[in-house]
C-alpha cells in the first residue's frame, strides 16, 4: 500500500527522525507526534492508515493511546517499544494493537510488518459474503455482523476470522494461522495467536459461547464448526 499514511508516536526525537527515514524511504507518508495527546489529535485530522506507537509517553501510557485509537478506529495499531515483557506484550494486544515490536528494531523487519498490517487490513471487492447461524462475515465490505448487530474487529482478527471462516470445519494449525495472517516468520508466535483469538472470541459474544464457533484443538490449533 504505497503511500499510505503512517502516524508515529514517540518521545524520542532520534526514532521519530530515525523512523520518517526509514518509511519514507519505502514509500510512505509520515505524520509525526511526540506525545500521546499529539498522537490522538493528529489521527482525528489526518486519518492516517496505520500508526506505530510507542508506549513511553510524557503525557499518557501508549496502551492507552492504542485503547482509545481503537474506540474509533480501525487501522492496524503496531506498538515500537523497548519492554520486553510478555504481560505487557499481551495487554497491548487486548486493548487494541494488532503487532508490537521491540526496540532496537531493523529497519526491513519494521517495514516488512508494516507492509503486513496493511495488507491485513486491505480488502478485495471480489471476496465472498459468509452467513452461518447469525453470523455474517462480508469479507469484500471488511464487515462482521453478529444478530444484526455489527461488530468492529481490528485488522488482525478480521484477518483471523477470514482465514476461519473459508477454511469452515477445517482444522488450522497454530502455524497455519500465523503464517496466513502474519507472515511465515512468525510460525512460532503462539501466544500471540492466543491472545488474538481471544479477544476474537470475546466480540463475536453470546453468539461464540453459546454455539462455540471457534473451537480449540489442544496443543494443534483451531477450527470454525458453525
Amino acid at each position: 500500500m504505497s503511500g499510505a499514511r503512517i502516524l508515529v508516536c514517540d518521545d524520542d526525537p532520534q526514532i521519530r527522525r530515525a523512523l520518517a527515514l526509514i518509511l519514507r524511504d519505502a514509500g510512505y507518508e509520515v505524520l509525526l507526534a511526540a506525545s500521546a495527546q499529539e498522537a490522538l489529535d493528529r489521527a482525528a485530522v489526518a486519518g492516517p492508515h496505520l500508526a506505530i506507537v510507542d508506549l513511553v509517553l510524557p503525557d499518557q501510557h501508549g496502551i492507552e493511546v492504542c485503547r482509545q485509537l481503537r474506540e474509533w478506529s480501525e487501522m492496524p495499531i503496531l506498538v515500537l517499544s523497548a519492554i520486553d515483557e510478555e504481560q505487557t506484550k499481551v495487554e497491548a494486544l487486548h486493548r487494541g494493537a494488532d503487532d508490537y515490536v521491540t526496540k532496537p528494531f531493523g529497519p526491513g523487519e519494521l517495514v516488512a510488518r508494516v507492509e503486513a498490517a496493511l495488507r491485513r487490513a486491505g480488502r478485495d471487492p471480489s471476496e465472498p459474503r459468509i452467513e452461518v447461524d447469525g453470523l455474517i462475515v462480508d469479507l469484500a465490505a471488511h464487515a462482521v455482523f453478529v444478530d444484526g448487530a455489527e461488530v468492529h474487529l481490528t485488522p488482525t482478527e478480521f484477518s483471523l476470522l477470514r482465514v476461519l471462516v473459508l477454511n469452515r470445519g477445517l482444522l488450522i494449525t497454530h502455524g497455519q494461522l500465523l503464517t496466513e495472517v502474519w507472515g511465515p516468520q512468525y510460525a512460532d508466535a503462539t501466544p500471540v495467536l492466543r491472545t488474538h483469538i481471544a479477544n476474537l472470541r470475546s466480540k463475536l459474544g453470546p453468539l461464540e459461547r453459546g454455539r462455540r464457533l471457534i473451537r480449540t484443538d489442544s496443543g494443534i490449533g483451531y477450527r470454525f464448526s458453525a
